[in-house]
């Protein structure tokens, strides 16, 4: 019932900048979060950041905070995340989610998800 697409993942140096994209389609008009994640090979998924649609309320993981920025446009229905000052460990797969329920940092407060980008940060 909702689809969501990831964009904007590539390779880049340690110091530079990416913008990640996702875009949301189906019946999404009661959508209340949308969050992003990230999984490592061999490492569990990881909550990244993660935005209400109505209010705008912002939370991030303590390793992102300060680098990483989540925005979104509500016309669009597209989430983004601005990530700045990129670091070898910020490699990942990076999935969007969305939440129909609640705003929070664990796997179990979204219900659909995309099928990730990758990123990749070379030293």
């Amino acid at each position: 019932q909702v689809l969501l697409v990831e964009s904007g993942g590539g390779l880049v140096q340690a110091g530079d900048s990416l913008r990640l994209s996702c875009a949301a389609s189906g019946r999404i008009w009661s959508m209340y979060a949308m969050g992003w994640f990230r999984q490592a090979p061999g490492r569990e998924r990881e909550f990244v950041a993660v935005i209400t649609w109505s209010g705008g309320t912002t939370d991030y993981a303590d390793s992102v905070k300060g680098r990483f920025t989540i925005s979104r446009d509500n016309a669009k229905n597209t989430v983004y995340l601005q990530m700045n000052s990129l670091k070898f460990e910020d490699t990942a797969v990076y999935y969007c989610a969305a939440s129909f329920s609640e705003f929070g940092r664990s796997r179990s407060n979204y219900q659909y998800w995309g099928q990730g980008t990758q990123v990749t940060v070379s030293s």
